[in-house]
């Protein structure tokens, strides 16, 4: 039988920090959400080259509680495990990340089924981020994360540490091991242990999660060390190859195949403009064997990641193509949908208060990190258009409602609907870049009460032109065609982690919740 190729990313858009597990003849990968909800998207796979977006674990605010959570916090790196019969998913809610402190409170939730309902959660620690869980053959639990440090004068990224966690308990207990300083590379991080053939085998990744990052291998015969460093560290890196599709290759995390082969998922970027990644860290697969002398080793001979890789010896598994177009016809919002900081609820987004609709009432600005009324997907494709209609009647300046193509707080552009005390009803474009707010772009146009807008973005790369109509008439442009390298993880001067969202937004900012009603969305993606 001849193999199927699996081409990279597996997981287009923001997908980073990618945590697989298998039960049975079923592949899972966790990713990381940040301050999305719900917190940690879940793919399936039969066959490793075609993944469906299953669920999310973390969907009830007792789970994850992220109003105040800022930009870049919330949820980083969970780990997905399955033993006996029980997933387990590991997950940090990042409340502090800027300076030289990092509060990084890490929780386990379980579940007998992939879908849920997941358990509430359990508290681990918060010594650091990136924690993992591993089952030992002997059926002994194991939380493993990395140290933060926050004095001036040590290395924050201070190693690997290892505590036993007791599932009777629920509750770590015994000495904490440090078991892995890392290399020269430093910021050691993410790590994942496996067992082999007598041997412990540490996953982490290093060198930070941008252009020099990379995953090292070491293992040990003892699981609580020493580790040796393979001698051909690291295993996987972008680092040095501009070239390469796939950069920023890192993070990553082991699966053994029921057909006894090894595959590493790890995190991905794709520029679109020199050093930008717009559509965020991405996540990707590699074939893997073990060598004669019993190491890990990407299966093509090299360290470096493939955009075609040799898939498993597997019948392929395909899945439905995803629906482009979401009338709101359903009671529920689509998996794909993601809102900021704080789960959906009737108060302030509703599929059944008019049929067909998702009305959104108005909250707090795009500047908040509380309360935002804001409903969006990922970008997953360089090139793409989305397109909704609208019907809004905004009686105030603060009153304001459309399609908005957002980063976090400070990056964004926004195509909205709102009131002037000269022109009333009006459209228009307003643009953040760096927390630089602009609403001089173009010339407001007058809208006509009563009437809907069709409002539309088509994006080509890095750039972003929009376009309206009134009353399915032609589609008008409006504004220039703008540039949005600043919506990636790349442009300002600190780091940040997500990638592009395109969605539906409404604000009112005098306090009256005045409702928008969105007709549909639709979402399309091009070559290019």
């Amino acid at each position: 039988m001849s193999r199927n190729l699996i081409q990279n990313p597996i997981l287009r858009g923001f997908h980073p920090d990618p945590s697989i597990c298998r039960a049975g003849e079923d592949y899972y990968i966790a990713t990381s959400t940040f301050e999305w909800f719900p917190g940690v998207r879940i793919h399936h796979s039969r066959d490793l080259v075609h993944w469906l977006l299953l669920t999310h674990a973390l969907t009830r605010k007792s789970q994850l509680d992220m109003e105040g959570d800022l930009d870049s916090g919330g949820v980083w790196a969970p780990c997905l495990s399955y033993n006996h019969g029980i997933f387990y998913l590991i997950y940090t809610d990042v409340k502090s990340r800027q300076g030289a402190f990092k509060d990084t409170p890490n929780y386990l939730v379980t579940a007998p089924n992939i879908e849920g309902p997941w358990s509430e959660p359990v508290y681990l620690n918060s010594s650091g981020f990136d924690p993992s869980l591993f089952h030992d053959l002997d059926g002994r639990k194991w939380l493993v994360n990395m140290l933060w440090d926050h004095r001036t004068d040590k290395n924050s990224f201070a190693g690997i540490v290892l505590q036993e966690y007791s599932a009777e308990l629920k509750r770590l207990i015994g000495p904490v091991f440090p078991i892995y300083k890392g290399t020269e590379l430093g910021l050691t991080e993410g790590p994942h242990l496996y067992r082999k053939d007598g041997w412990y085998y540490l996953i982490t990744a290093e060198g930070g999660t941008q252009y020099n990052h990379a995953v090292t291998v070491a293992r040990s015969r003892n699981i609580e060390g020493p580790y040796e460093t393979a001698p051909h560290h690291p295993v996987l890196t972008s680092a040095g190859s501009s070239g390469l599709e796939l950069q920023k290759a890192g993070h990553a995390c082991l699966v053994h195949t029921h057909t006894d082969e090894w595959y590493m998922v790890h995190l991905c970027g794709r520029p679109v403009k020199e050093k930008y990644c717009n559509l965020g860290r991405e996540t990707a697969i590699q074939r893997c064997v073990f060598t004669e002398e019993e190491w890990l080793a990407l299966a093509d001979g090299t360290n470096r990641p493939s955009v075609t890789v040799e898939g498993p010896d597997i019948p392929a598994h395909p899945f439905p193509a995803a629906v482009e177009r979401d009338d709101f016809d359903a009671p529920e919002l689509d998996v794909r949908w993601s809102t900021l900081r704080v789960p959906a609820d009737e108060s302030w987004l509703s599929l059944k208060e008019r049929q067909g609709f998702l009305r959104l009432r108005g909250r707090e600005s795009m500047s908040s990190l509380h309360r935002q009324s804001l409903v969006a997907l990922r970008q997953q494709a360089f090139c793409c258009s989305a397109e909704t209609e609208l019907e809004f009647e905004p009686e105030h300046f603060q009153q304001m409602a459309g399609l908005i193509v957002y980063y976090d707080t400070k990056d964004y552009v926004y195509l909205q609907i709102t009131y002037d005390e000269v022109l009333g009803k009006c459209l228009g474009i307003v643009r953040s870049v760096d927390g630089v707010y602009d609403d001089s772009i173009c010339a407001q146009i007058p809208l006509l009460p009563g009437a809907s807008c069709r409002l539309k973005v088509l994006i080509e790369r890095e750039f972003a032109q929009f376009y309206y109509s009134i009353g399915h008439t032609t589609w008008e442009k409006i504004g220039p065609s703008l540039d949005i390298y600043h919506l990636s993880d790349d442009f300002p001067a600190y780091i940040r982690f997500t990638g592009t969202f395109i969605g539906m937004c409404a604000q009112d900012l005098s306090g009256t919740f005045h409702a928008a009603d969105f007709d549909y969305f639709e979402y399309k993606e091009f070559s290019g």
